[in-house]
């Protein structure tokens, strides 16, 4: 009894069985489907650092707490903490963040109460307004934002600016 509806049944005489292929198992071709094969090569393969998730705190609510960890993070609500992540920070406008930070790229464009530790870039919003200090490579400013606090911009880090002291010392 066959599973399959054989096209070629009908055709050959039912004392024949090798023309109706009974007798002689057939290898079966493998489905086609839209679906990729899984291969040890493409599930040992590690996601690029590039394509960090991003987790986002929406305008409606208010948290305190901690944030720290791996990703990038969007505030568009209150949030009251310090947040280190190793990925990029985003203060939207209308968003209060009370606490410090320590991230790659920090983009201000809501309100900071805080300090911004050795951050790659700060980008300073037109709308954004940080009450701390700032350490960062690199600093942007818009047209309109405020600030108040001290700033340190242009030095790589903590590594380089000791790597300098050590230089101005021994001379």
């Amino acid at each position: 009894m066959a599973l399959w509806k054989d096209s070629t049944t009908g055709s050959a005489p039912a004392s024949n069985p090798t023309a109706l292929g009974a007798a002689t198992p057939q290898p079966r071709e493998p489905e086609k489907t839209n679906v990729a094969p899984l291969s040890p090569e493409m599930t040992r393969r590690p996601a690029p650092r590039h394509e960090m998730k991003e987790s986002v705190i929406s305008s409606d609510l208010t948290i305190e707490g901690k944030i720290s960890g791996s990703g990038h993070v969007r505030i568009g609500g209150r949030f009251k903490g310090d947040v280190q992540v190793d990925g990029n920070v985003s203060l939207d406008a209308g968003a209060r963040l009370e606490g410090h930070v320590k991230a790659s790229i920090v983009s201000v464009a809501g309100e900071l109460i805080g300090n911004i530790e050795n951050a790659k870039r700060v980008e300073l919003l037109e709308t954004g307004v940080i009450n701390g200090d700032v350490k960062a490579g690199q600093l942007t400013v818009a047209a309109g934002s405020r600030m108040r606090g001290q700033v340190e911009f242009g030095y790589e880090g903590e590594g380089r600016a000791k790597a300098e002291s050590k230089t101005f010392g021994n001379a």
